[in-house]
């Protein structure tokens, strides 16, 4: 994982404000979001398995997620490289099969080492950048 440097960390926005914005720059609410937590995701890079991702973690200051007037406070964003696997599910199960729940595999290794960390990093904050200038960011 690498953390970057941004003017994102602690910046307060209604969630019905900036989240069509987020997705005009190919960001949406990652799977795993709870009321009052989750995260912006995009895919920097795709490739036999191996994804980039940027992340935008957040906290919901007052209201809930799937409220417009939520208020979110933004945490430091970072790029995270998954390896997924891509071979056979070892533990398949013959009900999820029959189901198909067993479609999707968790990935190999969540946070796998990313090489040319410089450069992924330099994406990822100008991207972040680039999001902050659209933003009208909250007072409160």
């Amino acid at each position: 994982m690498i953390k970057l440097e941004t003017e994102l960390e602690g910046k307060r926005a209604l969630y019905g404000e900036v989240c069509s914005l987020f997705e005009n720059h190919g960001l949406v609410i990652g799977g795993n979001w709870e009321f009052d937590h989750g995260m912006f995701d995009t895919t920097l890079y795709s490739d036999e398995g191996e994804t980039i991702y940027l992340r935008l973690p957040f906290q919901v200051e007052s209201g809930m997620l799937d409220e417009e007037d939520a208020l979110l406070v933004f945490q430091t964003p970072f790029v995270i490289k998954h390896v997924a696997n891509i071979g056979l599910d070892d533990d398949e199960s013959p009900a999820l099969a029959s189901t198909g729940l067993d479609q999707f595999q968790s990935p190999d290794d969540k946070d796998a080492p990313i090489h040319q960390k410089t450069n992924w990093a330099l994406e990822g904050e100008q991207k972040v950048a680039a999001i902050i200038d659209e933003i009208e960011f909250s007072q409160l």
